[in-house]
């Protein structure tokens, strides 16, 4: 379910979810009252929401099965889906898109942000030499500037990926303006579409730092 209101932005790839259980667990998430290990949690029940989202247009074929009262015709996933969490917050999200499409392959993409250019920095790629999936869902928690799912879209382009779809949490303006303009073929769902970023690049109002919060590392 996308917020009526993200149609109105300029950016039709953008899917903001308007489902009640996303903008609860979505307030838990925000909260700093929320310990790691609850953290952890809803980062999953939120991930499965917005995956099952993502995937309503996963591509199906005829499937001959038997019920106990008679053969029928019934729908098979045709889709190869790969997963690639953005290391190290991303890995967060793969265990609920596994319970959705057990049959996915998972790559894991590690990149991170330059604090003092804001630029995205590889440091780690296992991706095979060429594309094996036919849907590949990118998962990182928070979209801020748009340089590190910019990059790892182009990335995947390279391996050969053709169908790709990107998948956060919460979303900054700049950073949906970024991706939208590099890769206006690659659609974007998230949770929430946020005011916008602060001097140091976070989103505000946000939720801190996704994987310090996860892993709880923060300071």
């Amino acid at each position: 379910m996308s917020n009526p209101e993200s149609l109105a932005t300029p950016w039709p790839s953008l899917h903001v979810s308007s489902h009640p259980a996303v903008l609860h667990k979505l307030a838990i998430l925000r909260s700093t009252a929320t310990e790691p290990k609850k953290f952890r949690e809803v980062v999953r029940e939120l991930s499965w929401l917005l995956g099952y989202e993502a995937l309503a247009d996963a591509r199906v074929r005829p499937f001959e099965i038997e019920t106990p009262l008679e053969p029928m015709v019934a729908s098979q996933l045709a889709d190869r889906i790969g997963l690639v969490p953005i290391l190290r917050a991303g890995l967060g999200m793969v265990d609920a898109m596994l319970e959705l499409m057990p049959t996915a392959q998972v790559w894991h993409l590690g990149l991170f942000r330059d604090e003092r250019t804001l630029r995205p920095v590889e440091y780690y790629n296992k991706l095979p030499d060429s594309a094996t999936v036919d849907l590949s869902l990118i998962l990182d928690p928070m979209l801020a500037t748009g340089g590190s799912a910019t990059a790892a879209i182009e990335v995947l382009k390279r391996w050969g990926a053709v169908r790709i779809k990107l998948i956060n949490l919460i979303a900054a303006p700049e950073g949906v303006a970024a991706v939208s303009a590099a890769h206006p073929d690659v659609e974007i769902y998230c949770a929430a579409l946020d005011r916008g970023l602060n001097e140091k690049g976070y989103i505000m109002p946000g939720l801190g730092d996704a994987g310090d919060r996860q892993f709880g590392t923060g300071r």
